[in-house]
């Protein structure tokens, strides 16, 4: 049933199955998601990130809000800052790839900004039982108002470049950094430091991952400290912005890019699209698991336990057609909104296995990678191996691929430290490593 407005008060109309996520529009916001097996979907508005319940719930109903596979609603009166989630049922067939837990609050896999609540609890999205007051929740975002200034991007040459890699958090954290402390471990932070980068002579830095991570996901009384575990592919990192919070880590970030290009430094991300934080089947249920778990995850056919060439627990079922488009998604957003450089993919191997996790002659995500005119102009580079064996330095496909030689890496450092032995290893890979 449709609710018609009233004064100023929220309300619904059918909506439209496109863009995906949450897509502020004039009067309200259209929510947008995809579950082909879903037999019920419930959009919740929550008033903040620590709420228990929600203000607002709508569930959807198939013959107005579904087409296709895609579930959408358009809410009014509601705009940007506005705290959602969703609960999603259908069948528990985990050899089948479905794994539906009506149970759980997930967010909106196209989030571009996630709050933690004071109650989150990992360990509550594991196991049965309601998560609600513990979940992490999506953002709407509005991504209209940030001044890039003019600014350009640097676009130098593959030949000139020299990149830095780069953990934010760890980059300005000691007070040996110079930085002021409240910017210390923060985007914010490097920027103070812009100078002593000119100096080095870097053209571009890389930063490690910037996507959502999950501190918590990490052995009992330790935390995620290198965020190799993202939560989704578009939410910037909240933990990274001097005021730990998600809407202010999107213009914080993109004051860093901003000042970066300034200063004639390109931004390069180390982006996560081989597994996620959901873990394996002991994992907890934050989004894709709940949404359509065989679409996002490679598994097996027989016992719907999760395959693992990422060595993280899970795989991401890239070149199925709903996440490869959502990766290329991703890819767009953080060229288009957030102006970045280029991409250093990590375990990009596993970017070439297809639904039953053997390796393909011509996979289709890398090659539209390589292909797509919007991310033209960007530097691509692969980490060209996975964690379970396999190993494509030299053979990687594409024409644009660029590669990371960790051949190069093992025996510079193995000859600088006099193992012996390296002298010849050492002068093939100065050479260029013309053995691979």
């Amino acid at each position: 049933m449709m609710e018609l407005a009233h004064g100023n008060e929220v309300y619904t109309w059918p909506g439209e199955a496109f863009p995906l996520g949450a897509s502020v529009k004039q009067n309200g916001v259209n929510f947008s998601l995809y579950s082909k097996d879903a037999t019920r979907v419930t959009l919740h508005l929550f008033a903040s990130a620590d709420a228990a319940s929600p203000q607002h719930s709508f569930e959807l109903n198939p013959s107005i809000h579904k087409r296709g596979h895609y579930w959408f609603i358009f809410v009014g009166n509601i705009g940007h800052g506005q705290v959602y989630g969703f609960q999603v049922d259908g069948p528990w067939l985990p050899e089948k790839g479905l794994r539906f837990d009506k149970d759980k609050v997930l967010i909106d896999p196209y989030s571009q900004a996630i709050c933690f609540g004071r109650n989150y609890s990992r360990e509550r999205a594991i196991g049965p039982g309601r998560n609600m007051d513990a979940s992490m929740k999506s953002i709407v975002v509005d991504q209209s108002d940030f001044d890039w200034q003019d600014v350009m991007a640097p676009r130098h040459s593959l030949n000139d470049t020299v990149i830095y890699e780069m953990h934010v958090g760890g980059f300005t954290k000691h007070p040996s950094s110079g930085v002021d402390k409240g910017k210390r471990g923060t985007f914010a932070g490097i920027i103070d430091k812009i100078p002593y980068l000119k100096e080095m002579g870097v053209t571009a830095v890389e930063l490690m991952p910037v996507q959502q991570f999950d501190v918590n996901d990490a052995p009992q009384g330790r935390q995620n400290y290198w965020g190799y575990s993202p939560i989704n592919f578009f939410a910037v990192h909240a933990g990274y912005s001097v005021e730990n919070d998600p809407l202010a880590a999107i213009n914080e970030f993109k004051t860093l890019v901003r000042e970066l290009h300034r200063a004639d430094i390109e931004v390069i991300l180390d982006v996560v699209f081989n597994h996620t934080a959901e873990g394996d089947e002991n994992g907890p249920t934050f989004c894709f698991k709940g949404l359509q778990n065989g679409a996002y995850y490679i598994t097996d056919k027989e016992t719907g336990n999760y395959a693992n060439y990422s060595g993280c627990g899970n795989t991401c079922n890239a070149n199925h057609s709903v996440l490869r488009r959502m990766i290329i998604d991703a890819l767009h957003f953080w060229v288009t909104e957030m102006h970045v450089d280029g991409f250093r993919f990590d375990l990009a191997s596993v970017l070439a296995r297809d639904s039953n996790g053997h390796p393909m002659k011509e996979p289709p995500l890398l090659w539209t990678i390589d292909t797509d005119p919007i991310l033209c102009s960007t530097k691509i580079i692969a980490e060209a191996w996975d964690a379970a064996g396999l190993y494509q330095v030299g053979s990687f496909i594409g024409d644009r691929w660029n590669e990371w030689n960790g051949k190069y890496r093992d025996d510079i450092r193995a000859f600088w430290r006099g193992d012996s032995g390296t002298v010849s290893r050492f002068a093939s890979r100065v050479l260029g490593s013309p053995d691979i």
